[in-house]
This record gives structure tokens, C-alpha cells and sequence, in this order.
């Protein structure tokens, strides 16, 4: 008999054993699988156009690495309305649900974006709203741009089951929501107040609070990286350096037109094109047709300088090709047609272009007038005239002699080019700002190793 129960009790400790030792091993893949992998980026500036791009890599990053949440921290005061939209569009479409930690500040357009997430956490202390849009004066807009935020709040509070009156009166101080918010005033919620009408989950201190109220026990943080090329980018895609570019462009290509040769102008132009379309192309905002069509008006206006007599059909389509060109390239499609475009991105750049080349094009007229004569630059120049009758002469006699004759231009005349006098070919400058190509002209001055000349 005690052989017998020795038995039994040896073999229930063994299955004793056995199903501690099973269920361990359970717990342990179990913890495995819940695991939770966190991405989480900042947004710790005013809402831009490195800010959308930093938003849009870090979400197609964390899909690539297969995270189970997207976390931003929060501190703001606004920004651009376009760019907040398009932040609140990827955010909404994002497979990976995205929270946001308000940390202080969720101002004007930080509050669409912060609406626009799954869950909403605060600091004490933060506030979120005040999204009526504004100027750079901080003076408020029409209400055609009011309506627009207003309906932008709305759709994406009510996509995320938030109170849409609420989220309207965070825009519109005549919006009036009873017991929360007075007529006359932009509503703003403290923490308390959010978390009362479900615009906030919880008060935290920290990130890792903000996990704890999520219920998320186990987890690792994978913090989104910014480069020093992503950062460069995110710079020379800002509108107000697209514009200098721009300028740049074109004040380089009218300066190169003034003088014969290849100089540093056109180098200056060549080398701010690259940086105008590169990082746009990268960003994947120009495609390779739109690059071509401003390759292709500068190609024709090159035509009709050089080519074509006067200023015709080619200038003028040439013209309107690089502004198309550099306009689209700065505007990202929505759709899969050639030209699915948000109008309004659409009519911003466009305003850019033309205001960039407007400010070019007057004031390398004004610098080419000025830049000798100036009292900052008029160093660079000879500040006294070496008159012939004063002794001072680099001409050749058979320069001189040939003041008087006659020739022909063998190239055209805008206002530098060739002619030919009794076999010899010279470099001549035209009197006047244009002769044609084969017209017979007349030698009138020498200066600076060049022919003054005139058409007979």
C-alpha cells in the first residue's frame, strides 16, 4: 500500500511540474505576442512644409516596420492650413492607429491635426483649440476661409465620433454650443474640459503615462530619426526658398542674355534650377513631365533670342512654359489624372511663381542699371574715364581705321554678335538694341574692343 500511494503522489507531482513548467512557457510567448511596437515623431513646430514631410515619412516608415501604434508629440501653436490638411488627410487614412500627446500646446491648426487621431492624450496644463484661421498679422480671415476650417473640423471630428458643434466653435466664435462655449468667443478646452466632452483620453505626464491610459503594458519606442538630407529638404521645399529660387533662375538667365558667353550668371540659374526641382522631384511633388515642359520654354526662348528676329509666338509660349512648369512642380497630385490638383495648392504656387519672376525680372533691371554705379559698389569700377585726348588708348590702328566703313552682320545683333568688314570678321555691339542677321551696317565707335555700329 505505501508502494501504491508513493505511486500516485510521484506521478501527481510530476503533472504538477509538467503544467507549471507548460505554463510558463505560454505566458512567455503570450508576453512575446503582445508586445506593442511604438512610433513615435514630433511635432514641436509651427505646421509647415518640412512639418508635413517629417509626418509623411514617419507613417510610411512605421508601416514599413510593421508598428502597431503611431504616437505624436505634440507642441504647437498652428500653421499652414494646407499643410495641417494634408497632415490631417494622411493621419485619417493611416492604417496604424495614430494618438497624439498634447504637450502645452495644440493651437489653430495643431488642433485639426490632434482631432484628426485616434486618441488624444494632455499635459496638465495644455490646452487645444483657437483654430479660427488667421493672417501673418495674427488678423482673422474672410469667412470663405473660416467655412473651409470649419467644414474641415467637422468631417474629421465626426469621422472620429467628437462632438462636430464643438469642433466648429473651436473655429467660429458665432458658433454657440450650450454650457460649453459663449457666442463671440473661440472655444479653447483646458485638459478637464476636453477630457469632460471627449476631446482628450486621459492626463498624462509623460509618454509613458500616455501608454499606461492606453493600456498598453508592454511596449518598445521607436523614435522617428530626421536626417540631415531630410532636414535640407525640408528646407528647400519651404515656399519662401522655392521663391528665391526662383528668383535666382531667372534673374540668372536675364543677366546671361545681357552679356555674350557662358559666365556665372547662368551658372547661378543652373545650379538654383537643381535645387529648385531636385528635392520637389524626390519628394515625388514634380514629375518628369512637368520638369520637361520647363526645359522645354526655356529651349524656346533661347529659340527666339537667338534665332527668330523680334519677340513672336516661341517668346511668348516659351514664357508660359516655365511658369507652368515650376508652378505644377511645386503642387502634389490627389489624383490619379495628369491634372488632379487641389486648386487652391494650385493657385498658392502659382501666386509664387509670378510673384518670384516679377521681383526678378524688375530688379535685375534695376541692379543691371545700378550695381557700377552705386556708392556700396562703385569700387568695382574705374571711377575716372581714360579719354582718348587725354593720352589713353588700348585701339589698334586698324581698329580705328575702321570707324566710317561699312559692313555686313553676320550674326544677329542683341546688342553683341559679329560682322564683317572687307573679308574680316570683328565683334560689334549695335548702337541701337537689335539688328538682323545679313544687314548692312555702318562702323560708328570703338569701345572696350568692340565696334560700335549702326544699321546704313
Amino acid at each position: 500500500m505505501n508502494v501504491k500511494y508513493f505511486n500516485y503522489l510521484l506521478k501527481y507531482l510530476l503533472l504538477f511540474i509538467f503544467s507549471v513548467l507548460i505554463s510558463n512557457t505560454s505566458n512567455g510567448e503570450t508576453d512575446s505576442a503582445e508586445l506593442k511596437r511604438v512610433y513615435k515623431f514630433d511635432i514641436k513646430e509651427m505646421i509647415a512644409p518640412p512639418v508635413w514631410r517629417t509626418t509623411k515619412l514617419a507613417i510610411e516608415t512605421a508601416i514599413e516596420e510593421n508598428a502597431d501604434i503611431i504616437l505624436i508629440h505634440m507642441n504647437t501653436y498652428g500653421g499652414t492650413l494646407d499643410d495641417a490638411d494634408s497632415i490631417r488627410t494622411k493621419i485619417l487614412n493611416s492604417s496604424i492607429p495614430v494618438y497624439v500627446f498634447i504637450d502645452k500646446n495644440a493651437a489653430s491648426a495643431g488642433a485639426l491635426i490632434s482631432v484628426a487621431c485616434d486618441s488624444i492624450y494632455m499635459a496638465p496644463g495644455s490646452s487645444i483649440g483657437a483654430a479660427t484661421v488667421v493672417n501673418q498679422k495674427g488678423e482673422q480671415m474672410p469667412d470663405k476661409y473660416q467655412s473651409y476650417m470649419r467644414s474641415m473640423m467637422r468631417s474629421t471630428a465626426e469621422a472620429k465620433g467628437r462632438d462636430v458643434n464643438i469642433a466648429q466653435a473651436m473655429v467660429d466664435p458665432k458658433v454657440y454650443v450650450p454650457g460649453i462655449s459663449d457666442s463671440g468667443q473661440v472655444l479653447t478646452f483646458t485638459v478637464s474640459e476636453a477630457i469632460e466632452y471627449n476631446f482628450c483620453e486621459g492626463k498624462a505626464n509623460n509618454i509613458e503615462e500616455v501608454l499606461m491610459l492606453a493600456k498598453i503594458e508592454s511596449y518598445e519606442i521607436a523614435e522617428h530619426q530626421i536626417s540631415a538630407t531630410d532636414k535640407i529638404i525640408g528646407w528647400l521645399i519651404h515656399p519662401a526658398v522655392s521663391g528665391i529660387l526662383i528668383m535666382i533662375i531667372l534673374g540668372g538667365i536675364y543677366f546671361e542674355l545681357q552679356t555674350p558667353g557662358i559666365g556665372f550668371p547662368i551658372a547661378a540659374a543652373a545650379l538654383a534650377a537643381l535645387l529648385y526641382f531636385a528635392p520637389l522631384y524626390i519628394e515625388g511633388l514634380a514629375n518628369n513631365w512637368e520638369i520637361l515642359i520647363f526645359i522645354v520654354g526655356l529651349v524656346l526662348i533661347a529659340v527666339e533670342i537667338f534665332a527668330i528676329p523680334g519677340f513672336g509666338i516661341a517668346g511668348v509660349l516659351g514664357i508660359m512654359l516655365m511658369i507652368t512648369g515650376l508652378t505644377l512642380s511645386m503642387v502634389d497630385s490627389i489624383g490619379p489624372g495628369v491634372f488632379d490638383y487641389d486648386f487652391s495648392k494650385l493657385v498658392k504656387a502659382f501666386f509664387i511663381v509670378i510673384i518670384a519672376s516679377f521681383i526678378s525680372i524688375v530688379g535685375s533691371i534695376m541692379l543691371s542699371k545700378q550695381l557700377f554705379t552705386s556708392t556700396t559698389f562703385g569700387n568695382l569700377a574705374l571711377s575716372k574715364t581714360q579719354d582718348a585726348d587725354e593720352g589713353y588708348t588700348s585701339a589698334t590702328e586698324d581698329y580705328t581705321a575702321m570707324i566710317n566703313k561699312t559692313g555686313i552682320s553676320r550674326t544677329i545683333l542683341r546688342p553683341a554678335g559679329k560682322i564683317e568688314i572687307e573679308g574680316d570678321l570683328y565683334d560689334a555691339v549695335a548702337l541701337t538694341s537689335y539688328i538682323d542677321k545679313d544687314e548692312k551696317v555702318i562702323v560708328v565707335d570703338y569701345h572696350n574692343a568692340q565696334l560700335v555700329v549702326k544699321k546704313v
